[in-house]
């Protein structure tokens, strides 16, 4: 079949609840493409202005990990879009053949998928309707996020619950303000992503229960199990930050660029264990000051490094003053054997420092006082008068006896 006399179709990919996709072959171009047929005629207004909007959102988006349209029109009475094939298969396809995703490759899928969300939500555009079928995985293991628009289809919650299976799919992976009936933003997309992260570990989403109004019930109240305790093997980074992704308030969760980096960077393995290196010295610990110049000290040597924590105060080894009992104002005098008495005023086997201290006054008074006699001494050897013999001399000759 021929469509638009230019798009011919080869084999139908997949059926949604407004369109199905065909595989076809651009005849103009010679190269594979994905058209969309949307289902019925054109007559429904709103259903056209739709799948019209569908085209130019996701025409707006050209990104790697978003799959690209190149064509939008009306043939035979029913509106087409024609997108890029991707050469590969969906995750909801991978899911089933693998029944669970190993962390490496579902981070992979985290990164492509938060990146082009990230792109649409610059662009305000919001998807609405992330899930493992809308995933599509080409031969390189690229992630391409795609359907963009078909969500808005889906979106109306009459249209929902009148399809027999179709709020059960959609609810497996519906933010709990969208289940409130609140309106969809970028954090419901990021919800939404980490539903499908989580089924991709674990092989089961997050909440699953008989019928999709318990199902909504617990995207309200009830929280995840971690999946490391299902028996994943996560990283502790891993799982916080996909736990975080399922957080009941928008506010709380990640943004999709904040995703796409956490996992396209690696950080999810976890960070390495940091290079030890001691911590600066605490602020309130003073600084050694050296001593000063006239005391002759030897440098101080390097603080301790406090053992109480903190707050402890350093200590220092202080050397000896030169100068001793400095409120007496007197110098500690030289010893005599040469050089200044030890630190302590003692000698190995000498006196106390008192002694050291009393023995040069000692010898100085001793001096004095052998000066002193000396000096009494002989001035009484040169100044006392001569007294001469005890008995009276003889008279000179001539000299007359007295009377």
């Amino acid at each position: 079949m021929l469509v638009a006399d230019r798009y011919r179709l080869e084999s139908a990919i997949g059926r949604g609840a407004m369109g199905e996709v065909w595989r076809a072959t651009d005849e103009v171009l010679g190269r594979p493409v994905a058209l969309k047929l949307l289902l019925g005629d054109d007559s429904d207004a709103q259903t056209a202005a739709r799948f019209r909007l569908e085209g130019q959102t996701a025409a707006r988006l050209s990104h790697p990990h978003v799959v690209g349209v190149f064509d939008f029109g009306s043939w035979d009475g029913r509106f087409y879009l024609v997108m890029e094939y991707v050469a590969g298969h969906s995750l909801a396809q991978e899911l089933a053949g693998a029944g669970a995703l190993p962390p490496e490759r579902v981070a992979v899928v985290a990164a492509h998928t938060a990146a082009g969300l990230a792109l649409a939500h610059r662009q305000g555009i919001v998807h609405r309707d992330i899930k493992p079928g809308n995933l599509l995985s080409d031969a390189d293991g690229t992630v391409k996020l795609g359907d963009f628009g078909i969500a808005r289809f889906v979106d109306d919650p009459a249209a929902a619950l009148t399809t027999a299976g179709q709020i059960v799919g959609t609810s497996l992976y519906l933010a709990p303000e969208r289940a409130l009936g609140r309106p969809a933003g970028p954090g419901s997309d990021v919800y939404s992503l980490g539903c499908v992260l989580y089924q991709l570990l674990t092989g089961r989403p997050p909440f699953h229960a008989d019928n999709s109004t318990a199902i909504l019930y617990q995207h309200i109240d009830t929280d995840p199990v971690p999946p490391s305790t299902l028996g994943v093997p996560l990283t502790p980074d891993f799982e916080r930050r996909l736990l975080a992704m399922l957080a009941k308030r928008p506010e709380e969760r990640p943004t999709a660029q904040e995703t796409a980096d956490f996992f396209s960077t690696g950080a999810w393995r976890g960070a390495p264990a940091p290079v030890f290196a001691p911590p600066p010295p605490s602020p309130d610990v003073p600084a050694a000051v050296p001593p000063p110049a006239d005391q002759g000290a030897a440098a101080l040597p390097a603080p301790a490094r406090p053992a109480a924590g903190p707050s402890a105060p350093t200590t220092y080894a202080l050397p000896v003053p030169a100068t001793r009992a400095a409120g007496r104002g007197r110098r500690a005098q030289p010893s005599r054997r040469g050089g200044p008495a030890p630190a302590g005023g003692r000698r190995p086997g000498g006196s106390a420092r008192a002694f050291v201290s009393r023995r040069p006054r000692v010898a100085s008074a001793l001096a004095g006082t052998v000066a002193f006699l000396g000096a009494v001494w002989l001035g009484m050897v040169l100044f006392a008068p001569d007294t001469g013999s005890a008995t009276t001399p003889p008279p000179s000759p001539g000299a007359s006896a007295p009377r």
